[in-house]
Parts: structure tokens; sequence; C-alpha cells
């Protein structure tokens, strides 16, 4: 897409562990370079390209300093499809059994709900369903950094070794979105608790 390879243009090592400070510096000099401000009496095709080079400056910045969508970004340079294209109703494997209880216990809770269950014991529930969820996350963050860890270390590795890393990365990612929608889900059941 138009997104390139935003290390690159930041002239920044292609890593998952950025120097954050380094980023914000280099951000800093090129937005000064590239502002549409400084641009003001060139020719409208300058002044045009000033604000796309500013913009995507912008995207960079933004894309860059968030670990989770860093990531992502390395996987679209490195040729693998968008995390967002496997969303879906496919349960990852690693997710199941969480799943199943957690989709168990909501049913039961909203049946409770509507017989006129009490709210606040109903509630507890949730939030006890929750807690695993928030485990696993834990863990899955976890796994992110030690994985991104592991494929800055690989810089010399074999290229073969370096997939397995980002493919490792990937389904992190996937258990990590999912395990966002299942949070989601108790969050709208304890919303509509208060209904």
């Amino acid at each position: 897409g138009r997104h390139g390879d935003y290390f690159s243009f930041l002239g920044l090592p292609r890593r998952l562990t950025l120097d954050l400070p380094l980023l914000e510096a280099r951000f800093r000099e090129l937005s000064r370079l590239f502002h549409p401000d400084y641009y003001y009496n060139a020719s409208p095709s300058e002044r045009l390209a000033s604000l796309e080079r500013s913009s995507y400056l912008n995207d960079a910045y933004r894309t860059l300093r968030n670990p989770v969508s860093r990531i992502e970004h390395v996987l679209a340079v490195e040729g693998f499809a968008p995390v967002t294209s496997d969303r879906g109703n496919t349960v990852p494997p690693a997710l199941l059994e969480e799943v199943f209880e957690l989709n168990e216990e909501l049913d039961d809770i909203r049946s409770a709900r509507e017989a006129g269950g009490d709210p606040a014991r109903l509630r507890a529930r949730l939030e006890a369903a929750r807690e695993p969820i928030d485990r696993k996350r834990a863990a899955h963050e976890q796994d992110l950094a030690e994985l991104s860890a592991r494929w800055d270390a690989q810089v010399d590795a074999p290229a073969d070794e370096r997939r397995r890393v980002l493919e490792q990365l990937r389904q992190r990612l996937l258990e990590r979105n999912y395990l966002n929608n299942l949070i989601a889900t108790i969050e709208r059941e304890i919303a509509a608790l208060g209904a």
C-alpha cells in the first residue's frame, strides 16, 4: 500500500524494540523538514508533496510508537497478510477451552439476567469470568515482548528462522485480538446489567 517501510523513512533499524526517544527525535527532525508551513510560498506541487510527506510522517510515527501496530507493520513489510484479515468466527486453537467455558458462563448469566437475577451477583460472576481472560491476555503481552526481542536478536539469522518468529508473532496478535473481543463481550454484558 502507500505505507512502504516506515523504519526506512525515519532512518531507523527495523526492530520491534525501538529506542522511543530516538523515534521522537527523528519525528521532530523530519517534521521540521516536511511541515507544510515551510512551503507556504512554494509551487502548488511542492506544497502538495510537503503535505503528503508530513501526513506520511505522522502515520509512520503513530504506527511505530505503538508496540502492537509496530509488529503489524513489520509483518506487512515482511509480506504477511494483515492480522485483521483473519477475524471472523474461527476461534484460535489455543483459546478453544477458554472460549467454550466463557460462552457457557455468559449463556448462564444471560438466562439469569432475563429471569430477574440479582445484578450485583451477576456482575460479580462476569468479573470472575473475566479474570482468566485477563490473565491470558497478560501472558500474550509477555509473549509478544519476548518474541519481539527474539526477532530483533535474529538480525543475521537465516530468513526461515526469522519468518518462524514472525509467524508466531502473527498468531499471538490474532489470539490477542480474539481475547480483546472476549473482554469487550464481557463489558457489554456488564453494561446490560446496568440498563
